[in-house]
């Protein structure tokens, strides 16, 4: 299919799993594909250390090899890819303009898929020690805590698989949750309780990060108790949710409360050439294998707005 010169028939606007398997389709299918990624393609998924529930790996696969295979699949079909710093504006029309710090970038239809980003709990401490003890990377940051103490913040599979992960390196690891029992899957759970290094902290709730030039202790409640305690620490990470990739959508496409893409089942939002896939996208499960099924399916959606059908 043929784009007028500087038009692509078709944005994806993100480099994880769901991008990249919409640059596979897209581009297989013989349309003019341009992806923008912020940074290094892969998003979460290429930061997460071992991924061992995507269908075809017995024995697991790294995030980064998966993504990795499917952006090679998507260059080998002619997809290009760009390296941006963020979106800036989002013009609809029939013809759609993204600006970007580095430049604007037209297409006919765009395909969001810029996932989310891990949200911080906002306690005292937190921000005055990002990057001097607080971090929400253990796969990026883990090295720096060989044999010292860290804190892993949640009890979801983020939480649980960061904090396996951190034993690698961490002399000991405090898994801080809120509640009485994890609400990660029965594989990490058990895992995780059945790891020496891992001391979890039941019904307890981080209220400061506390130190001088660098993290060095955190003040912990425990709620079913009442008390209080500062715990000594080298670091803290945090995996207490997600936040949406969309502000650049804000009066551009319907979004729900939390800033999550509205979409109808064939992943259309309410401006018309715009689909979303992936996280981004209010959907049930944040999922590798999820995400890459949206976006194949965004893919189809495109094809057919395309075609005027």
């Amino acid at each position: 299919m043929s784009s007028e010169e500087g038009v692509h028939d078709v944005i994806i606007i993100g480099g994880g799993p769901a991008g990249l398997t919409a640059a596979v389709y897209a581009s297989r299918s013989g349309l003019d594909t341009l992806v923008l990624a912020r940074q290094m393609a892969g998003g979460q998924a290429a930061m997460t250390d071992f991924i061992e529930n995507y269908p075809g790996f017995p024995e697991g696969i790294s995030g980064f090899d998966l993504v990795d295979g499917i952006k090679r699949q998507a260059i080998r079909f002619g997809a290009q890819l760009q390296e941006i710093e963020a979106v800036e504006g989002f013009e609809t029309g029939e013809v759609k303009e993204i600006k970007t710090g580095d430049g604007a970038y037209r297409a006919r239809s765009v395909i969001v898929a810029t996932g989310v980003d891990p949200k911080g709990l906002g306690c005292a401490g937190e921000e005055r020690f990002v990057g001097r003890g607080v971090s929400y990377c253990a796969t990026c940051d883990g090295a720096f805590f060989k044999d010292k103490t860290v804190a892993v913040i949640g009890g979801g599979n983020s939480a649980v698989e960061e904090a396996l992960y951190l034993t690698r390196f961490a002399g000991k690891v405090y898994l801080v949750h809120r509640r009485d029992e994890l609400r990660a899957d029965r594989v990490y759970r058990d895992r995780a309780e059945a790891e020496p290094k891992i001391d979890i902290l039941w019904t307890s709730q981080l209220r400061e990060v506390r130190g001088g030039d660098k993290v060095e202790s955190m003040y912990v409640e425990f709620t079913d108790k009442g008390e209080f305690r500062d715990i000594k620490v080298d670091g803290v990470f945090f995996y207490v949710g997600q936040q949406p990739n969309s502000h650049f959508l804000n009066g551009v496409v319907d979004l729900d409360e939390r800033g999550f893409v509205l979409t109808n089942e064939e992943l259309r939002t309410s401006s018309p050439g715009v689909y979303a896939a992936g996280d981004v996208r209010a959907n049930y499960l944040k999922q590798v294998v999820w995400a890459a099924g949206e976006g194949a399916l965004a893919v189809r959606g495109v094809e057919r707005y395309l075609d005027g059908t």
